[in-house]
């Protein structure tokens, strides 16, 4: 599986959530589309967003999670949606493998089990009692995979689920048709 980009590419900061508009509780989806809608010029450059990218997401999840747009989009799109815990749990998994110093991995392994994987977590992710159970153990002498069953979880609900809604979104359709419009110019 890809390894995924954790912050926005600086193309598409624009789309990030800002904390005034969550606390709101405003409806981010419209909020979203309407910033897309607004831009001026088409998501597009050089070394940025593409058409032909763009429809290369449509292939697989991991397409479009491989690509550092494609990420940013997709973790806008699960945030304004209220459903951005799965994304979240999953780049921050992939992040804690990279960490080499056994202390570091270890105060790493409680601090995601405390705010994704235990029951009643802040940013709960949606897996059943026997993951929970074996990551709870594995965590007593943690590893760098000692998540990769609730990955495996949580990747599969986000292909099932959110990625099919995500392809059908406003939001996706919205940048496909502004940068295939520069494709024809």
């Amino acid at each position: 599986m890809p390894s995924l980009v954790t912050s926005p590419p600086k193309e598409l900061q624009h789309l990030s959530m800002d904390a005034d508009n969550k606390k709101a509780g405003k409806c981010r989806g419209a909020n979203l589309k309407s910033r897309l809608q607004s831009r001026s010029s088409p998501v597009t450059n050089s070394d940025g967003l593409c058409f032909e990218e763009m429809s290369q997401w449509s292939n697989s999840l991991d397409r479009l999670l491989s690509s550092k747009y494609g990420m940013s989009i997709f973790q806008a799109f699960l945030k304004s949606e209220f459903s951005d815990e799965n994304i979240e749990f999953w780049v921050v998994c992939e992040d804690y493998k990279k960490i080499k110093s056994s202390f570091r991995m270890s105060s790493r392994a409680k601090k995601i089990f405390k705010r994704y994987v235990q029951a009643e977590a802040p940013r709960e992710i949606n897996i059943d009692h026997k993951t929970r159970d074996v990551i709870r153990r594995n965590i007593a002498t943690p590893s760098a995979v000692c998540f990769d069953d609730a990955q495996k979880i949580v990747y599969g609900l986000m292909e099932r689920d959110s990625y099919p809604r995500f392809l059908k979104s406003d939001i996706y359709r919205t940048l496909l048709d502004s940068t295939s419009e520069s494709v024809k110019l």
